[in-house]
C-alpha cells in the first residue's frame, strides 16, 4: 500500500487543501464561532460537540468538502492521544489534508504516523483501487522516519494478512530477502536436509513434515563498529498444531503464525531506512508445523543447537523450538543485545490481551526507558517477570528440559523455555499477537504490529549505548 504525503512548500499553488481542526470540547465552544452561519448550523445540526471519535465534513457554497472537524473529546479521558488520528487516514476521502488546531500535546510526528497507519487497507486480493486520502505536512518534520514508521506498519500487516497458501517457507524468505537486497544487506539462508548439517535440528524437526522445507533466513546490515543487535522472529506460516493438532476455531487464523518474523523484519526496516548506528543481524526461523508421516511427535526427544535436548509434550508448542535454535545462533555472535518476536502463547492474551504485548528481559536496565518510549510513541507494551521458581514446570525426567509447562503462566514458562538458549546474552522477549481483532483508530482489523515503533524510538535514543549490567 502507498502511503501519500506531501510537504505543503512542495505543492502547487494551485492545489487544494483541506484544512482539519482537531478539537477537544472546550476549544470547540470557541472555535464554531470562526465558521459561518451555514457551517455553525450545520454541525448543529449533526450533533458535533468534539466527542472522542467524532468526524464531519463541512461543505461549502457548492457542495465540497470545504473543512473537516475531528473530535479527541476532553484531555482527562483522552487515553489515545495523537494515535486516535488515524480513524481520519481511513475514513476520508482522495484529496489533500492538513491537520490544525492540533492540541498542544499531540506530536505533529506522532499525528502523521497515526494518519499514515489510519489508511492501511489490505488490497491484495480485491480488483478495487484505493487510493488513501493525503496529509500535506511542513516542512520541519522528518519525513524519513514518519514514513519508515508507516511502511515498516505496512509491511508487518502485508505478511502477516497473506493467506498462508501464498505465504509459505518460500514465500517468507523471499520477503525477507527482498528487504535485504532493497537495502543491500548480506543474506543468506540454511534450508532443508542442509539444517542438520548445519546444526539447527529443532527448525528442521518442526518444519520436516510440510511441503515447503523448513530454513533459518540471515541477513546483516551495517556498520560492524556500531553496537550489534540481533533480532530474531518465529516464522512459522502455517501451525496445525502438529499430531496436537487444534480446532478448527483454533486453525483459523494460523497464517498470522509467523507474526513474529513480520515484526522482526519491521523492526529491520525500520532501522535500516533511517539508517540507524546500528550493526543488524536478523534471523527468522521458517517452517510450517504440519502433520504427515514425517511429523514430530508428543514424547520425542529432540536435540538442539545448544546442545540442550528436550522432550517434546506438545507439538503445538513449536515457536519456541525454532527459536530456540534461531537465539542460539544469534548469541553465538555475542551480540549487544538480542530480541525476539513470536506469536507464542496464548497465556499471554489470556492474561493481557489482544492489544498489550508482554515482554521478557534478562536484564533489568533497559525496561523502565523501554517502556517509556512505548507510553510517549502509544505503542503499549508490559514487562513481565522471568520468573525462576517456575523452571521446575518444564522438568523431564528423560531430558535436559520439555517444551511446554502445563496449565500455569504460560508465557512465563515460554519465556523461560527460550532464556536457556541465549548464552546469558542480554536478551528481550516480545509475545506478541499480531492480530487486531476489531477496528479502532489507527489500527485496521486483520494483521497488526505491537512494541515496534517502541522500540525503534528506544533504539533511536541510544539503548543499545546504555549498557547492559545484570
Amino acid at each position: 500500500m502507498t502511503v501519500l504525503y506531501e510537504i505543503a512548500a512542495d505543492l502547487p499553488t494551485r492545489e487544494r487543501i483541506i484544512p482539519v481542526s482537531v478539537l477537544r470540547p472546550k476549544v470547540w465552544e470557541g472555535f464554531k464561532d470562526s465558521l459561518t452561519d451555514a457551517q455553525r448550523n450545520f454541525a448543529k445540526a449533526r450533533g458535533f460537540s468534539a466527542e472522542a471519535g467524532q468526524r464531519l465534513r463541512l461543505p461549502n457554497a457548492e457542495g465540497e468538502t470545504d473543512h473537516v472537524l475531528f473530535g479527541c473529546g476532553p484531555e482527562d479521558k483522552d487515553d489515545m492521544g495523537a494515535m486516535r488520528l488515524g480513524s481520519l487516514g481511513g475514513s476520508l476521502p482522495e484529496g489533500h489534508y492538513q491537520l490544525v488546531n492540533l492540541p498542544v500535546e499531540f506530536s505533529p510526528r506522532l499525528a502523521a504516523i497515526a494518519w499514515g497507519m489510519g489508511s492501511y487497507k489490505f488490497t491484495e486480493y480485491l480488483n478495487d483501487e484505493i487510493t488513501p486520502p493525503t496529509l500535506v505536512l511542513e516542512d520541519d518534520v522528518d519525513l524519513i522516519e514518519i514514513k519508515a514508521a508507516v511502511e515498516a506498519t505496512a509491511l508487518c500487516r502485508d505478511l502477516i494478512n497473506m493467506p498462508a497458501g501464498d505465504m509459505g517457507p518460500v514465500a517468507l524468505e523471499a520477503a525477507a530477502r527482498g528487504l535485504a537486497e532493497e537495502f543491500e544487506a548480506e543474506v543468506t539462508s540454511v534450508v532443508g536436509e542442509d539444517l542438520l548439517s548445519e546444526n539447527y535440528p529443532m527448525i528442521h524437526a518442526v518444519g520436516r513434515a510440510a511441503h515447503e522445507a523448513p530454513r533459518l533466513v540471515e541477513f546483516i546490515w551495517g556498520n560492524p563498529d556500531h553496537p550489534r543487535l540481533a533480532l530474531i522472529g518465529k516464522g512459522i506460516t502455517f501451525d496445525t498444531g502438529g499430531v496436537n493438532m487444534k480446532s478448527a476455531s483454533g486453525a483459523r487464523l494460523m497464517k498470522k503464525d509467523m507474526g513474529g518474523a513480520a515484526h522482526a523484519l519491521a523492526l529491520s526496516r525500520m532501522i535500516m531506512a533511517t539508517n540507524l548506528p546500528i550493526h543488524l543481524h536478523c534471523l527468522i526461523a521458517v517452517a510450517e508445523n504440519a502433520v504427515s508421516a514425517g511429523a514430530y511427535r508428543p514424547g520425542d526427544i529432540l536435540r538442539s543447537r545448544e546442545g540442550l535436548t528436550v522432550e517434546i509434550d506438545n507439538t503445538d508448542a513449536e515457536g519456541r523450538l525454532v527459536l530456540g535454535d534461531a537465539l542460539c545462533k544469534a548469541a553465538e555472535a555475542e551480540p549487544a543485545l538480542m530480541i525476539d518476536f513470536a506469536t507464542l502463547t496464548g497465556a499471554a492474551r489470556v492474561a493481557l490481551g489482544p492489544h498489550l504485548p508482554p515482554f521478557f528481559s534478562n536484564r533489568e536496565a533497559p525496561v523502565s526507558a523501554v517502556m517509556h518510549q512505548a507510553s510517549r510513541e502509544g505503542d503499549p507494551i508490559w514487562h513481565m517477570p522471568l520468573w525462576q521458581p517456575y523452571n521446575s514446570m518444564l522438568s523431564s525426567p528423560i531430558a535436559d528440559m520439555k517444551n511446554a509447562g502445563g496449565a500455569f503462566a504460560g508465557s512465563v514458562t515460554a519465556a523461560l523455555f527460550l532464556e536457556r538458549f541465549v548464552k546469558g546474552r542480554p536478551w528481550m522477549h516480545f509475545d506478541t499477537y499480531g492480530w487486531n481483532p476489531a477496528a479502532r483508530p489507527s489500527h485496521p482489523k486483520g494483521g497488526d504490529m505491537y512494541g515496534v515503533r517502541a522500540l525503534y524510538a528506544w533504539l533511536k535514543s541510544g539503548g543499545l549505548n546504555g549498557g547492559f549490567s545484570a
